[in-house]
């Protein structure tokens, strides 16, 4: 996915398809996630007192903007979906799903920004954070994941929220809240291996491995399909690397 595939240096995050559309068909010429975008739009505005389908909207906002390929579109979908949140946010303001949601589209449109991308660094930590203290559970340990990722490759302060040793526990106790989320341990592996630690990257490898299968069973149908060939590339692109540094004697 283009967010992932063009991680900048202070923040990567996760996507999440609408599952509720799982059974929906797809009309010629429009990929699932427009679809969901369309229809969540369209249920948004004749229900926009609803903080649920304002949320609901947010999302599919993200994975439209995720998946853009212009950056105007990414740019105007984030922020589509960033109102979206705040709406929620004004009739229901301890809504765990909003505060996340708009950490996520704070994420897309801070790719599309040359300066102001720190600043809104900032403001996902703050969104995660709220999240992650309403529901600590929401997107299979989602605020956790994120603000460990987040932490783990912005600028250390005081430039920005950087903090290795925060990272390092948040993406722990993802995997601890929801150990059958392949992201989950993605986000461990993929941070030993950027800070050379071999042998924790060896057994967070052994341990992925180990849930693939159980995984795969679980996650299924069309909403689920960008996931897992993200998560297939990066769990490829991780073995080479862990790989290559054990054959190094590392």
């Amino acid at each position: 996915m283009e967010w992932r595939k063009r991680q900048l240096w202070w923040c990567v995050i996760l996507t999440w398809l609408w599952s509720g559309l799982a059974a929906w068909s797809d009309p010629p010429g429009k990929t699932f996630v427009e679809q969901a975008y369309e229809l969540a739009k369209a249920r948004y505005q004749t229900n926009s007192s609803d903080p649920e389908a304002a949320w609901q909207f947010a999302r599919a906002c993200f994975d439209r903007a995720d998946n853009a390929g212009k950056e105007s579109v990414r740019a105007a979908t984030a922020r589509e979906g960033m109102a979206a949140c705040e709406q929620a946010l004004r009739l229901k303001p301890h809504l765990a799903a909003a505060h996340y949601y708009l950490g996520m589209n704070q994420g897309q449109l801070a790719q599309t920004k040359t300066f102001g991308a720190l600043a809104l660094v900032k403001e996902m930590e703050r969104a995660w954070r709220k999240a992650r203290e309403l529901d600590e559970h929401f997107d299979f340990a989602g605020p956790d994941r994120n603000l460990a990722m987040l932490y783990r490759d912005a600028p250390r302060a005081p430039l920005s929220v950087g903090h290795r040793a925060k990272a390092e526990e948040l993406a722990l106790r993802a995997v601890a809240l929801a150990p059958e989320y392949p992201e989950n341990h993605l986000v461990l592996l993929e941070s030993y291996l950027k800070w050379d630690r071999w042998a924790a990257a060896a057994t967070a490898d052994e341990k992925l491995k180990g849930m693939m299968p159980a995984a795969r069973k679980q996650f299924v149908g069309p909403e689920w399909q960008d996931d897992w060939n993200d998560w297939d590339r990066r769990q490829a692109a991780a073995e080479k690397k862990l790989r290559s540094a054990l054959e190094r004697g590392k």
